[in-house]
């Protein structure tokens, strides 16, 4: 017998739909999907400053040490986040319009998690040549920008540099597509009750993100040998 949502958690979906939804107009779907992404953004951002010896006082020192921070995180960042953000929020919203459909897990493992390993390395290449056209980061170099991706994405896992606060930011659009998700399936859905309320759901979905964390890690780590060689 196919497994359903209970009442309980619909309600708790409710929430979620004030803010995504498919008949929703484009314009306040990415508004929402914004505000989302700065909230996601903040948090973690603020972590990775103070977690950096020294990091903190020398962007209080403001200058140029300030600036570029900033600008870093408004044109390499935020886009980033918000592009990944807004394929999760459209998903997410997708299966709680369709939740009488039995493909809800497929499309996070067929469009979600390719789009965040895959996109993740595309949207840096992309941003990291159009910084050194526009700012003459990297030397002014597209071919610098684009060997420093990989090496870069390959420690973003592990919060050692800035890309990583862009990484665990999508956490916010992750966690409600995979909850739900999980929730549709039948499979892992009865296999989440075994925990206590909301843990295994909650478990199973933190181990999907941690799952494309390992992808994104090794993909550019591929990427990162192949090009050394």
């Amino acid at each position: 017998m196919r497994y359903r949502l209970s009442h309980r958690k619909r309600a708790r979906l409710l929430l979620m739909q004030r803010y995504f939804a498919i008949d929703m107009s484009a314009s306040r779907f990415a508004r929402n999907t914004l505000v989302f992404s700065l909230f996601g953004l903040t948090p973690v951002l603020l972590a990775y400053v103070a977690l950096t010896p020294n990091f903190g006082a020398i962007l209080l020192g403001g200058g140029a040490p300030l600036s570029r921070f900033l600008r870093q995180v408004v044109t390499n960042g935020l886009p980033v986040v918000f592009l990944l953000n807004y394929v999760s929020f459209f998903l997410f919203a997708w299966i709680v319009a369709k939740p009488g459909k039995s493909y809800s897990l497929r499309l996070v493992l067929l469009i979600d998690l390719p789009v965040r390993v895959f996109g993740f390395v595309a949207l840096h290449a992309a941003i990291y040549v159009l910084s050194a056209d526009w700012f003459g980061s990297f030397g002014g170099s597209r071919t610098t920008a684009l060997l420093v991706v990989a090496p870069t994405l390959v420690r973003s896992a592990l919060f050692e540099n800035v890309s990583g606060v862009y990484l665990y930011a999508t956490l916010v659009s992750a966690l409600p597509l995979y909850v739900t998700a999980i929730d549709s399936s039948d499979r892992l859905g009865q296999l989440a009750k075994v925990l206590p309320g909301r843990s295994g759901t909650v478990l199973f979905a933190l181990v999907l993100f941690v799952f494309s964390v390992l992808a994104l890690t090794g993909f550019s780590a591929s990427l990162a040998w192949w090009w050394r060689d």
